[in-house]
């Protein structure tokens, strides 16, 4: 999708039509800058997008419901229609698209009625001329930017820290899904199971009573995990809530002057805990590995022994000797002449002497076989000492890891039970309810590890049933039809299943490398940005010896979240050109909308983020105030600018203080005082000599 215009009529502060915004998209100058006063619009514009495209607003948009401008409002007659309306035209894969959403409100004597929205399309292909599809507009937006990605593309820079939190991390998941592809390998998936079930049905019908009673055993057992799995689901909705809780309770508990300095001790020692709990998981991993790559040297030791006595026999009984090979003496027999020059021919008295040797000399094969044995048996005692060693040290830092939790996990009692006790009723209070929180997770934390056994059990049961269907013996042609055909789709679901499974993790751990090098780029700090197979993004550092999360601030979590949305568009476009994949958003150009992206952020994180943003994405459309944009920002981004606009706030004020913007060698106004009683923006381009 590569954006080129936006218009507007009468939405929000945008009085009348606006001038054509065509929008920047050249390979160096992809940037289109609009400056704006806080109030000139910039939100307005930034949701025109989201409405027109998908009719939907941002977080910080307010009043979604009063979307007509009030001085055409305030003019018009009673009686007279009112047209609001956002108009955008696009180009992708060869096509031009033009896409009008527009509403209509009727002024009555004492109010104003808002209409139902209308969305219209029209589509121009190579010979230029416009149609509309046939295929409903939504559609058509839906398949080239999906719905639920439109909020990495179009986003309020102060709010984008969201993306980063845990309850993000679903929607996160399902985008990139949607851009790999995988939501079609999902839809293969479920029709694969339909028809499976189909044909189970149709096993029946025409099976065996012995066959019917497996199948509805099958069946019972199947609707009980899917049942399992719902309540998992459940779970781990509860669990996310009751998380937050705690963290609004915790967070609650450190603004309380009397105990800040004891909670921050606690979450101090909570981090400390799940650091160690992660590391003894990790101690566990690398133990159970020790012992399934060279535990078997172990269980050597008597054979080893015995392979040496062996040897040992054969070299007492001469048959394992370092002298002359019988290798040797055959062939001088063969050649007839012994090394001395005498001659060898059978029955003469050196032919006999030689060939007494026969008998004395060993085999040169063998020896050179028990030899090379002797040494890897050796090796193998070694290894077996090494096991042994490395056992000892997984297993002392196992019982550390151990103490230090145990340690933890008292001084985390100790101040509990303080907490509980404080004369402070609200002190108290707070603790109560952290008890009830860490109750309530313990609880869903055990009934969630007991379905998981549970369906593992059931799992098992389904596997021991579908392999006592396949060795009925099927006496009938459509019996043996359907059996292949079921077996054809088991497996058919089981190959898609491993191919989504891999095309996952091998994009999730590429997407990974792609955001740690975005964020190194921006970020001075020596954190290390992770994502988790569930796509939590978290923050690490290794100061301490050994890995722990990182409280990130406010302008970390922007940076992050910024670093995240790159390495998306980068990864994605990277790896649908590779693999050609047809199934997911046009990958030439990914366009960005960005509504304040600078403004809690320090000067080297501005600078940072102005050199990066132009390099990585296809489009960028900044939204930004004067001093948002002056100094590091403007330098960095000025040779990437290919539109620049202005938007001019006509204030009601009487008193209003005016203010402009020098661009080049022109001012341009970012206030004025309005000409009448109405306030209303408006769009002015700036002339440049691009």
């Amino acid at each position: 999708m590569k954006l080129t215009s936006i218009k507007l009529c009468n939405f929000r502060s945008f009085y009348g039509k606006t001038p054509e915004i065509a929008i920047a998209g050249g390979d160096v100058l992809n940037t289109t800058v609009i400056h704006g006063n806080n109030g000139s619009g910039k939100t307005s514009l930034l949701n025109a997008f989201t409405w027109v495209l998908y009719e939907k607003f941002s977080a910080a948009f307010a009043s979604t419901e009063q979307l007509v401008n009030k001085r055409a409002i305030a003019e018009a007659k009673p009686g007279q229609v009112v047209e609001c309306w956002v108009e955008v035209n696009w180009e992708h894969e060869g096509k031009r698209y033009n896409v009008k959403r527009q509403c209509k409100g009727y002024k009555n004597q004492t109010d104003f009625a808002l209409g139902k929205t209308e969305l219209f399309m029209q589509v121009a292909g190579d010979d230029g001329r416009w149609y509309f599809p046939l295929q409903q507009p939504e559609e058509i937006i839906g398949q080239i930017l999906p719905v639920s990605l439109h909020q990495y593309f179009f986003f309020d820079g102060e709010r984008i820290e969201e993306i980063v939190r845990s309850d993000k991390k679903a929607e996160i998941a399902e985008a990139t899904k949607i851009f790999l592809g995988v939501e079609v390998i999902n839809r293969s998936i479920r029709h694969l199971t339909e028809a499976k079930k189909s044909l189970e049905n149709e096993l029946k019908a025409i099976g065996d009573s012995e066959i019917k009673q497996l199948l509805r055993e099958q069946e019972k057992l199947e609707r009980e995990i899917a049942r399992i799995n719902t309540r998992q689901t459940e779970i781990k909705q509860e669990l996310e809530h009751q998380q937050t809780l705690k963290k609004e309770t915790g967070n609650r508990l450190q603004e309380l002057s009397a105990v800040k300095a004891i909670q921050q001790r606690r979450q101090e020692l909570e981090q400390q805990k799940t650091s160690n709990q992660e590391s003894l998981r990790q101690t566990r991993e690398a133990l159970k590995k020790i012992i399934s790559a060279r535990g078997y040297t172990v269980l050597l030791s008597d054979t080893t022994t015995q392979f040496r006595q062996i040897i040992q026999d054969l070299k007492q009984q001469g048959e394992l000797t370092t002298g002359i090979s019988r290798e040797f003496i055959h062939e001088l027999l063969n050649s007839q002449r012994c090394i001395c020059g005498a001659e060898l021919h059978a029955g003469n008295h050196a032919h006999t002497n030689v060939s007494l040797w026969l008998n004395q000399a060993g085999s040169s094969s063998v020896e050179e076989t028990a030899f090379r044995m002797s040494a890897q048996v050796d090796e193998i005692d070694k290894q077996a000492t090494a096991f042994w060693e490395e056992v000892d040290r997984e297993q002392a830092r196992i019982e550390q890891l151990r103490k230090n939790i145990s340690q933890v996990e008292g001084e985390l009692d100790t101040i509990q039970e303080r907490l509980r006790k404080d004369a402070n009723e609200e002190i108290s209070s707070l603790q109560r309810r952290l008890d009830e929180i860490e109750s309530k997770v313990d609880e869903l934390n055990r009934e969630q590890g007991a379905n998981q056994q549970q369906i593992s059990h059931v799992k098992a049961n389904i596997d021991a049933l579908i392999k006592q269907i396949a060795k009925q013996k099927l006496n009938e042609e459509k019996q043996s039809s359907a059996q292949r055909r079921i077996n054809a789709t088991q497996d058919a679901i089981e190959r898609l299943t491993e191919v989504r499974n891999r095309q996952e993790k091998q994009f999730r751990l590429q997407l990974e490398k792609r955001l740690q090098e975005i964020f190194n780029l921006i970020s001075f700090t020596p954190y290390v940005p992770q994502i988790s197979d569930k796509y939590e993004l978290t923050l690490t550092e290794t100061t301490s010896g050994m890995e722990a999360p990182v409280a990130a601030s406010t302008g970390e979590n922007q940076i992050l979240s910024l670093s995240f949305i790159a390495s998306i568009i980068d990864k994605v476009r990277d790896w649908s050109a590779k693999r050609k994949i047809l199934t997911v958003p046009d990958s030439s150009t990914f366009p960005i909308v960005m509504d304040s992206p600078f403004g809690s952020l320090d000067e080297t994180y501005r600078r940072r983020i102005a050199q990066t943003l132009p390099e990585l994405a296809n489009q960028l459309i900044v939204l930004v105030t004067k001093t948002q944009w002056r100094g590091e920002v403007e330098v960095e981004m000025a040779d990437r600018i290919g539109r620049e606009y202005v938007l001019t706030y006509y204030s009601s004020k009487l008193d209003c203080e005016q203010d402009y913007i020098a661009i080049g060698e022109e001012s341009y106004p970012l206030v004025k005082q309005s000409p009448n009683e109405f306030e209303y923006t408006e769009v002015i381009e700036v002339e440049r000599d691009w």
